[in-house]
């Protein structure tokens, strides 16, 4: 266990991507970062499989079993721009909140998953499509993409690296859960991140549930979206 800063880490030395398999992530370098949540160590990485750079924010200490943790996917236009056609940027805002309210846990911020893996350009692509009528399934198999490429390899190794033990992953995604468990990280509970839907969004939400099998519980009973609409749901970290 080191500490940075009054923030602990935990390290168990190099990561694994198995029992047997080799790492492709090496921890770069280690840094306090103050924000609007509070005080972070903003852990840098770099994949040199896929030469990605990767940022996890650690909070408190998190070699403890069961630590809370979200693995955000990269979204430019819904983190950095507040776009309305999907919920990614309220979602990274209250899971850094949940953190810091937790009092320790970790946000990997994964790059290369933009648009589900399929680049900034694809999913503007896509959103053109969906803008016609597609959902956002749909648009990327029209563009002759996967409806999720991403990979969750990267964020196993980094937790391993972090000394995670086990995670309460901050998502709505059963396969994400999945996914991380492939790779060797124990699950101790999935906990919902819901964000009150709106009306541009309520469709993408539904596409989510129906066809990608998200867990979006407050979306039921919902017959419409008409701007003045709204669902007193926030953000569960308990």
């Amino acid at each position: 266990m080191t500490e940075s800063n009054g923030v602990f880490v935990g390290s168990d030395g190099p990561s694994r991507g198995g029992a047997d398999a080799p790492s492709y992530v090496e921890r770069v370098v280690d840094v306090r970062l103050s924000t609007a949540y509070g005080e972070f160590l903003a852990v840098g990485y770099l994949d040199h499989e896929r030469g990605d750079e990767q940022i996890a924010l650690v909070y408190g200490d998190v070699a403890e079993e069961g630590v809370l943790a979200r693995l955000h996917s990269e979204c430019l236009t819904g983190d950095s721009f507040g776009s309305r056609h999907c919920e990614c940027g309220d979602q990274l805002a209250a899971a850094l909140d949940a953190i810091v309210s937790e009092g320790s846990g970790i946000l990997l911020y994964l790059r290369g998953h933009e648009g589900r893996g399929i680049g900034l350009l694809a999913k503007l692509r896509a959103m053109k499509l969906q803008s016609e009528g597609m959902d956002t399934v749909e648009a990327n198999l029209a563009l002759g993409l996967p409806a999720d490429a991403r990979d969750y390899r990267v964020a196993a190794e980094i937790l391993r690296d972090l000394g995670v033990r086990s995670v309460r992953l901050l998502s709505n995604n059963p396969r994400k859960s999945e996914a991380l468990q492939r790779h060797g990280i124990k699950l101790a509970e999935q906990v919902p991140l819901l964000i009150p839907p709106c009306e541009e969004n309520i469709s993408y939400l539904r596409t989510k549930r129906e066809r990608m099998d998200h867990v979006l519980p407050h979306l039921d009973g919902l017959t419409h979206m008409d701007g003045m609409t709204h669902l007193n749901v926030m953000a569960d970290s308990s």
